[in-house]
């Protein structure tokens, strides 16, 4: 008789939203939450509740979800503030509230991409809430590469200086992908920031040994730059911050595993810019390099070569 199949625990990318919204929520119902998302627990819905409940870890299932959180909030308020950025692009948005529960300017203009499907759930729970900025949703499939270049083509003429967010999303996809994604990126000057995060291969080894296992094919974790931090200064963006995670994590007093060894190592051999001596990866700022060569085509070429 022939074993039926597992269904896995993380079906597509929605789940993820959800999962990552429930992990938000319950930071926020800590008596002294890091940050506050009182959005968060209405958008997780069941589903989320039932996935980070489901999965296994304890405090270790929310404490990334919470660090990265945090990481990005205090960069794009800097960036608001210190850079008069006016527009920010947040690519995949999933279920962010930043627009909601951010201190932003009035005048700052919030663009959130996504699949329809999750853009429309996102708005329906939404309804009743009204954003601090102006808030724009447009449903597209951030792979396709005509609609999203006529997006940024769009966005960049309108903007003056532009931030984009790529929270949770380049490790889902091939260095291809990534790379085609920082040429498209990095052709429009007024898009001048990028904040995402720095995967190494241990990070993805450790994901086949626990979050492959519990999600779908479509949401398996495939990408750490070929070359490290080079792989981005090869496609025109230079590294203007490079935050890793353990660093950040004993900074905001999260619960790692192992943290005294952590910050023992952390004191011992501090990271440098665009370095990651305990090889668990970073949150990392990018700046668009106007000065960099524009062959495109070759430039992807050999990024995707070095792999």
């Amino acid at each position: 008789m022939e074993e039926t199949a597992k269904t896995p625990l993380i079906q597509d990318s929605f789940d993820t939203a959800r999962m990552t919204a429930c992990c938000r929520a319950i930071e926020s119902e800590q008596t002294k939450p890091r940050f506050r998302d009182p959005y968060a627990r209405l958008l997780a819905g069941e589903r989320g509740a039932e996935i980070v409940s489901a999965m296994p870890g304890g405090d270790e299932k929310t404490w990334p979800i919470v660090l990265r959180t945090c990481v990005y909030d205090e960069i794009i308020m800097r960036l608001v503030e210190e850079e008069k950025i006016d527009t920010v692009i947040n690519l995949a948005a999933g279920l962010d509230t930043r627009p909601y529960r951010l201190e932003l300017p009035s005048s700052l203009r919030w663009i959130e991409i996504d699949l329809p499907h999750v853009l429309a759930y996102k708005t329906e729970k939404l309804a009743e809430f009204q954003p601090v900025c102006y808030l724009e949703r447009v449903p597209l499939d951030i792979l396709n590469k005509d609609e999203r270049l006529g997006l940024f083509a769009r966005v960049s003429a309108e903007a003056q200086q532009a931030l984009v967010i790529a929270e949770g999303l380049l490790v889902y996809l091939t260095v291809e992908q990534v790379a085609q994604l920082a040429t498209d990126l990095h052709a429009q000057d007024s898009l001048r920031w990028w904040l995402a995060e720095f995967v190494t291969p241990r990070m993805l080894q450790e994901d086949e040994r626990r979050w492959n296992t519990l999600s779908n094919e479509s949401v398996h974790t495939h990408f750490s730059p070929p070359g490290g931090m080079d792989f981005f200064r090869l496609l025109g963006w230079t590294t203007a911050e490079f935050l890793p995670i353990i660093t950040e994590g004993l900074r905001l007093h999260l619960p790692i595993p192992n943290a005294w060894l952590l910050r023992l190592l952390a004191w011992l051999s501090p990271a440098k810019p665009g370095e990651d001596p305990h090889n668990v990866g970073a949150c990392i700022l990018l700046e668009n390099d106007a000065t960099t060569a524009s062959d495109e085509e070759q430039q992807i070429e050999d990024v995707v070569e070095s792999e």
